[in-house]
């Protein structure tokens, strides 16, 4: 642990506070993507499988239950309690996430440390959260703006793989730790966050606009 991961794991956790908080306050889930929820579910159920086979610490154990337990509680928010509330028509939410699933399924066979089950299904886990941001991404491109749950959800989620990147750095040089797999799929998440955070800082931060043009 140090203090770059602790960072993004606070901003992590922030990011589904947020939304579940404003949720359940507004009653509504207007311009959350369905899909984008959904592949998180599938990303910490298959990353978290090792539940059942390794104790890190309690505070690994807690987050990773936490994590799992929220995201399934957003799907059942939005596709239950406010569905007849979900304001997203099914053709902004329509980006083809099977071929998400196929591309991080082949590159998992293909990119990993041990071809055993678990250790594909982690592998699985990092290609699919690199690229699960990309339904929501795409909705708010349709939509032409978002509000500020979508655009502070959006952004502590982007801060949390951000803080990643000195930990990355941090870990080799401290404990001669690298990644490779990790890093890489990381990178790539980061990327895809970009040109929001450029568009957050210039729309929302400084013209403190309540809405984000995108």
């Amino acid at each position: 642990m140090n203090i770059f991961r602790i960072l993004g794991d606070l901003s992590h956790l922030t990011s589904i506070i947020i939304l579940l908080h404003t949720i359940n306050t507004n009653k509504s889930t207007t311009g959350i993507s369905l899909k984008t929820q959904i592949l998180y579910v599938i990303v910490f159920i298959t990353r978290y499988l090792d539940l059942f086979t390794k104790f890190i610490s309690v505070y690994n154990t807690l987050m990773k239950i936490f994590f799992i337990i929220s995201s399934v509680y957003i799907v059942y928010l939005i596709q239950y309690k406010y569905s007849q509330k979900h304001m997203v028509k099914q053709d902004l939410d329509n980006f083809k996430v099977e071929y998400l699933l196929a591309g991080s399924l082949l590159a998992s066979l293909i990119f990993n440390y041990k071809f055993t089950p678990l250790e594909i299904l982690w592998s699985f886990s990092l290609w699919l959260e690199s690229v699960a941001i990309l339904p929501q991404l795409m909705m708010l491109t349709r939509t032409g703006e978002a509000d500020m749950l979508t655009t502070n959800y959006i952004f502590c989620l982007g801060l949390y793989r951000a803080f990643y990147i000195p930990n990355w750095f941090y870990r080799y040089f401290a404990e001669g730790h690298f990644d490779k797999l990790a890093v890489f799929t990381g990178l790539i998440q980061t990327l895809l966050y970009s040109d929001f955070f450029y568009i957050y800082y210039k729309n929302v931060i400084q013209a403190r606009s309540s809405k984000l043009p995108v």
